[in-house]
């Protein structure tokens, strides 16, 4: 009897906040920089390796419109070229100053540090219209799928009015186009967070709403065709948390599920259509796996705190060099060991076979109608938190074709080889601590949504009468970026974790504060006055913040698709 292979999906959610011109260290265009470095990078390396010997490597990559913005501006390019000189200058001072101490035998080490960088430098200056365009050089070759997300990120269940909701994604969606030139299939739901329809009431204090349309409903009236849950939020699992989380602290150990599912429980591997007080959306949720995904995920058991990969945490100052070995998961940063690269590399081989046998164990105990296993991970875990994590992914993509029970496959094409789809029921939730809504919403980042709630109300408010009125278009649409930037998901969630969460605080508020005065100053145009302060407020902010060129279009057609009424039931 042949074998019927198991789909295996590979989910890359890449994402920053808007840094450019806020400033470079630790968290303005440095963040860039070290993210582009450190993953996108290496991760192009990877898959022109994986191209140049006729590797499938089926990537679904997500890329949201905030980080496109930025990785396609001039300005980055500046900011990397200034970053990677720094780099190198810490290379160059560390071999002068370090012979004849006790760190003379990691001189080598920094050796290796000066040709990667020279080495990524050179891939840089190859690439034709920079990393925007070889990511969509790759999909137009079809070696991976690019797909979308909310414009800036926004934790969309805690928004106040369906307007912003539907901005975010259609404007994700046209941004999309205008950067890889195509319309996108998937939509990475910021956070995993979604609410099913009813009832919206996050706090006591929030604006009256009365029954709001489900997460997605919003992402199938936007054009999506699929997006990602978390395995709990189908009741098909535990939640695990964020990477981050995991990784960032103490160890934790993480239990992923001892068998093929949870008793009484739904299956992780299937997409199902979703269905709320309606009948079924025509759009699909593909569940996380808790069973591989917890051994990339978990530090306290998974793969990244192998004693032989590179110590993220120790570093040597001045320069920020990282020169030494996790060397086992229980050891100080003053007990460490120096790294050793051709160790680090044998252990993600070794670690990329042993996830492609747990994968086909895992498609091995698969039933009827079980045909996918859906593993979506931030892009940033891989190379920068675990910098071996991208030659553990071409090392994966190397050793599937071996494993005749899995296909390795992207989302669409998982979608379209398997057109009949379950209907279910999602929970609330999302892939944050606890599953569920507490990173964003918790007493240190209540404080937010009341500005978020209130700014939203004025602006949806004016915009019809704005519309209007030619004239005002540019107080419009700077109010508007600044809105999208106030509602990213990385505010609250840099304030909830404690660190540098006075670099978040000070950019809600002046978020806030700006979209405040450009409502003012939209408010005097539409009574009749020059409302020159506004205007010249709005060209100062639309060089500083310069995403999104496009967007009245997007406003006009949020307003429009939420002024029908919604139905109780």
């Amino acid at each position: 009897m042949p074998i019927r292979p198991v789909d295996f999906v590979l989910m890359l959610h890449s994402h920053l906040p808007y840094v450019l011109n806020h400033g470079r260290w630790p968290h303005g265009s440095d963040w860039l920089c070290e993210a582009a470095l450190e993953t996108y990078l290496p991760l192009v390396e990877k898959l022109r390796q994986l191209e140049r010997g006729n590797t499938a490597a089926p990537v679904t990559l997500g890329i949201t419109p905030v980080l496109a913005n930025q990785l396609a501006h001039p300005t980055f390019g500046d900011e990397l070229d200034r970053y990677l000189t720094q780099r190198l200058a810490a290379c160059a001072e560390a071999a002068v100053t370090m012979p004849g101490t006790p760190q003379e035998k990691l001189l080598p080490l920094v050796a290796f540090w000066d040709a990667r960088l020279r080495r990524l430098g050179a891939l840089r200056d190859s690439l034709q219209g920079g990393l925007t365009g070889e990511f969509r050089r790759l999909q137009d070759a079809e070696r991976l799928e690019i797909t979308s997300s909310a414009a800036t990120h926004a934790f969309l269940p805690l928004l106040g009015r369906d307007e912003s909701i539907r901005l975010q994604l259609l404007l994700g969606r046209h941004e999309h186009r205008r950067l890889f030139g195509r319309d996108p299939d998937g939509c990475w739901v910021p956070e995993c967070g979604y609410r099913p329809r009813g009832m919206w009431s996050p706090l006591p204090h929030a604006p009256t709403a009365g029954v709001r349309r489900g997460i997605e409903e919003h992402l199938a009236d936007a054009g999506y065709r699929y997006f990602f849950a978390d395995a709990h939020m189908a009741h098909a699992g535990a939640p695990l948390g964020i990477y981050g989380e995991l990784f960032g602290g103490e160890a934790e150990k993480v239990a992923a599920p001892a068998g093929p599912g949870i008793a009484g429980a739904q299956s992780a591997y299937r997409a199902y259509r979703v269905t709320g007080a309606r009948a079924p959306i025509e759009v699909a949720a593909m569940v996380r796996d808790p069973r591989s995904t917890v051994k990339v995920w978990s530090r306290g058991d998974g793969y990244p705190g192998d004693g032989a990969y590179l110590e993220f945490h120790k570093l040597r100052w001045p320069g920020g060099l990282r020169l030494w070995r996790v060397t086992s998961r229980e050891s100080g940063l003053g007990n460490k060991a120096p790294y050793d690269p051709v160790a680090a590399r044998l252990t993600a081989r070794a670690h990329a076979r042993d996830f492609a046998a747990g994968l086909t164990a895992t498609a091995r105990e698969r039933g009827s109608g079980e045909s996918l296993i859906a593993a979506p991970f931030d892009t940033e875990l891989f190379g920068h938190w675990w910098f071996e994590g991208p030659d553990f992914l071409g090392d994966l993509y190397a050793e599937l074709p071996h494993h005749p029970h899995l296909r390795a496959v992207t989302a669409s094409e998982h979608l379209d080889s398997h057109a009949t789809r379950a209907a279910t029921r999602l929970a609330r939730g999302s892939w944050g601590r606890n599953g569920d809504f507490s990173m964003w919403l918790n007493d240190r980042v209540e404080w937010i949504w009341p500005l978020v709630w209130e700014l939203e109300d004025q602006f949806w408010d004016l915009a019809p009468a704005a519309l209007a009125h030619e004239r005002a278009h540019d107080l419009l649409a700077q109010a508007a970026r600044s809105l999208l930037l106030l509602q990213s998901s990385d505010w609250p969630f840099i304030i909830s974790t404690g660190e540098v969460a006075d670099y978040a605080v000070r950019r809600v508020r002046a978020h806030a504060d700006e979209t405040r005065e450009l409502l003012g100053a939209l408010r005097e145009a539409l009574a009749g006055s020059e409302a020159r302060v506004g205007h010249a407020l709005a060209s100062a902010l639309h060089l500083r913040d310069d995403v999104f060129p496009v967007i009245i279009p997007a406003v006009a057609r949020s307003l429009a698709s939420c002024a029908r009424p919604v139905p109780a039931s």
